[in-house]
């Protein structure tokens, strides 16, 4: 699990790491401007907080945590989606953390920041696409990557709604995770193209019945990304695969 950088992941954790040390010598700053704050964000007009605060963390063990949950399940989800469509869902997952929190505390003037919205809906689309794979708890205990999602998102809402004091957002986690289950379902991106004919109505004349339309490789290509969606990688032919490995070497 983890394995080499893909391209996407290497550059979203190149780019917090980088937001974390060019703002620690004005970090207060930083945070009244660009951090959630849910009484601005909509208020106040200041609706990029729900986009810039997940590249803002609270200190090096915060990044650090949230930069290898990245890596450790991102890397084999841009694998199969490649890296355009795994930023444009990890974008979604932090920013419908963002708004989950504004819809429960929208007159807060509290500060939310940080990643976990979204990595956390990584987490959500690795169970769902490899859902039997084994994850090491701490690196010795075995679970089964569909009940570590779980147990997760259970964690944080007994946490949240039990209001416990303890500084970290987690409906932004339950956010991020509800928000990337809805684009792993299709209510949050177009629909597949299916390329479905409709009948012509009956005529007199004879005429010759045209050839069907090849499908491009993006339309294949699209079809198999919602397979595995649907119903794993696990499912996919030998022809399929061969596919999405041409399709990503381009």
């Amino acid at each position: 699990m983890g394995g080499a950088f893909t391209p996407a992941v290497k550059r979203l954790i190149i780019a917090n790491v980088a937001v974390f040390i060019l703002t620690l010598p004005a970090q207060g700053y930083v945070w009244s401007i660009f951090a959630l704050r849910p009484a601005l964000a909509i208020q106040r007009g200041f609706v990029w907080q729900f986009f810039t605060y997940m590249y803002l963390h609270g200190d090096f063990f915060h990044l650090l945590f949230n930069m290898f949950v990245l890596w450790m399940f991102g890397n084999m989800v841009e694998s199969v989606w490649g890296g355009r469509r795994f930023f444009q869902y990890y974008t979604v997952c932090g920013i419908g953390g963002g708004i989950c929190t504004w819809l429960l505390s929208h007159s807060s003037m509290g500060v939310t920041l940080g990643a976990s919205g979204a990595t956390l809906g990584v987490l959500l689309a690795y169970g769902m696409l490899f859902p039997e794979s084994y994850v090491y708890i701490w690196f010795l205990i075995p679970i089964k990557a569909k009940h570590l999602v779980l147990i997760i998102a259970a964690i944080d809402f007994m946490a949240g709604v039990g209001y416990t004091p303890d500084g970290i957002a987690h409906f932004a986690h339950l956010g991020g995770m509800l928000f990337g289950y809805l684009y792993m379902k299709g209510f949050l991106r177009g629909p597949p193209r299916l390329g479905i004919r409709m009948p012509k109505k009956p005529s007199i004349r004879v005429v010759r019945t045209p050839k069907s339309k090849p499908r491009t490789r993006a339309e294949r290509v699209d079809e198999i990304l919602d397979k595995i969606t649907e119903y794993g990688i696990d499912s996919l032919t030998p022809e399929e695969k061969k596919i999405l490995e041409e399709s990503e070497e381009d």
